[in-house]
């Protein structure tokens, strides 16, 4: 608390004022993070052209919000903060994996995901896969770079679901994305 006073000018005496305790605070911080997490999917999710441009808008925002969070900020929530960790898990077991699920059905629908996939399950398993990215146990920080490990599981993760044509279609968006970064 003493941080967090200092890096808003202000004393803990004010911070008390509106919350409790810390654990209210990391809660509170938390279901707002969460909550412009969900607005952002949602809006890429009505405003993408199809199944891989979402996927690809959502993987690329994941990124920008993963950013700035350090891969032990999971550990610290569960060890200390349970009801931010209860908001954390209903978002990702619930949102998280029902948008991928959606996201899936529609890349089935449009004839760029593999009809023979299960949506139920690979939405579960690209959950626990972005879970893995934060063990440390599994991927070191000293030597594994974050965001390689993401992209490297999103590229296995996503070339398993592509057909012929969805391939197609998500290497023009790769190579759009690097010419317009050029």
């Amino acid at each position: 608390m003493d941080d967090v006073a200092s890096a808003l000018a202000i004393s803990k005496k004010t911070i008390y004022q509106f919350y409790k305790n810390k654990d209210e605070l990391v809660t509170s911080i938390s279901r707002s993070h969460m909550s412009e997490e969900k607005d952002d999917y949602s809006l890429i999710e009505e405003n993408s052209v199809d199944a891989i441009d979402e996927i690809y808008q959502v993987s690329n925002c994941f990124r920008k919000h993963m950013a700035d969070i350090h891969p032990k900020i999971l550990f610290e929530l569960k060890k200390y903060h349970s009801a931010a960790w209860q908001i954390y898990t209903k978002f990702k077991t619930e949102f998280v994996k029902n948008h991928i699920k959606r996201n899936i059905e529609r890349g089935i629908s449009e004839g760029y995901y593999r009809s023979e996939v299960n949506p139920e399950i690979l939405s579960a398993f690209r959950v626990e896969q972005v879970e893995m990215i934060f063990d440390d146990n599994l991927f070191p920080k000293e030597k594994f770079d974050f965001t390689d490990v993401q992209l490297q599981l999103f590229d296995h993760f996503i070339h398993g679901l592509l057909t012929d044509k969805g391939r197609e279609l998500y290497l023009n968006y790769l190579n759009h994305n690097k010419n317009s970064h050029a």
